[in-house]
């Protein structure tokens, strides 16, 4: 899916933040100033879409998960909707504190509800009184809003990928640690050093952030078809060696009658 800077355009991701707002490391992305607005330079962002993309891709196709985190209004519901249909892990709720630095603990909460939910299966549930069942129930929905949307991740992630690196600094200085490659939309009041992957971009307007996230999600699919691709061919070069040694086996039969 080729970036066109036509529809960035359109999806206004060339807008940056007041001129007196801006970080001076975001200057080589910034391609005017208009009205005391910082413009983006459009065609730097499509090739640093490209590039995020392909390496996102080859991430995705190495079975390593992707993290999304986007805890603003405007990301929330476009992040949750890419990042489900592409089956990848995301955050769009307050940050968990340690989510990364501190994932066992992070994994024993998911695994609380997992247990709750055995729970309500095995009849267990039904044998607390009623204000247990109601705090049990109070707990399983806190942990749901909060970690629902990461249960599938059992392990960390191969790859963090940012809606405004200033809102989510906590993430981001938890992914520095481990050294969890950091992709963003790194708008021109943010100092685009902290991430390895950078997308310059107006990370506040909805259009803009669905345009970008729609180029990043269909690049971690495309990795995810390579994977399922290897992953068939492997199985059918498995299965062609046993094809070959049946006839094999009868022509022997036939010779022995």
């Amino acid at each position: 899916m080729a970036v066109e800077v036509k529809e960035l355009l359109e999806a206004g991701v060339h807008f940056g933040h007041l001129t007196r707002k801006w970080d001076p490391n975001m200057a080589p992305y910034v391609y005017m100033e208009r009205n005391g607005i910082h413009i983006i330079n459009l065609y730097k962002t499509a090739a640093k879409i490209e590039e995020a993309g392909a390496a996102l891709a080859k991430i995705a196709a190495s079975g390593r998960k992707i993290l999304f985190v986007a805890t603003k209004k405007q990301a929330k519901d476009i992040v949750a909707e890419k990042a489900g249909e592409i089956n990848m892990p995301y955050i769009t709720e307050r940050w968990p504190g340690g989510m990364l630095t501190n994932f066992v603990t992070i994994r024993k909460a998911v695994k609380k509800m997992a247990s709750i939910d055995r729970m309500k299966k095995d009849g267990t549930f039904m044998t607390l009184s009623k204000k247990e069942r109601l705090q049990v129930d109070r707990l399983r929905a806190k942990l749901e809003k909060n970690l629902g949307s990461i249960t599938d991740m059992t392990r960390l992630p191969g790859a963090l990928f940012v809606v405004d690196i200033k809102r989510e600094h906590i993430a981001i200085k938890e992914a520095q640690k481990l050294n969890i490659p950091i992709f963003a939309m790194v708008d021109t009041n943010s100092d685009p050093r902290q991430v390895d992957y950078v997308i310059p971009a107006n990370d506040d307007a909805s259009k803009s952030i669905d345009k970008i996230l729609t180029h990043v999600a269909s690049a971690v699919s495309g990795g995810l078809a390579e994977r399922k691709a290897e992953k068939d061919a492997s199985a059918s070069a498995k299965e062609a060696p046993k094809a070959k040694a049946a006839p094999a086996k009868k022509a022997v039969a036939e010779e022995e009658e």
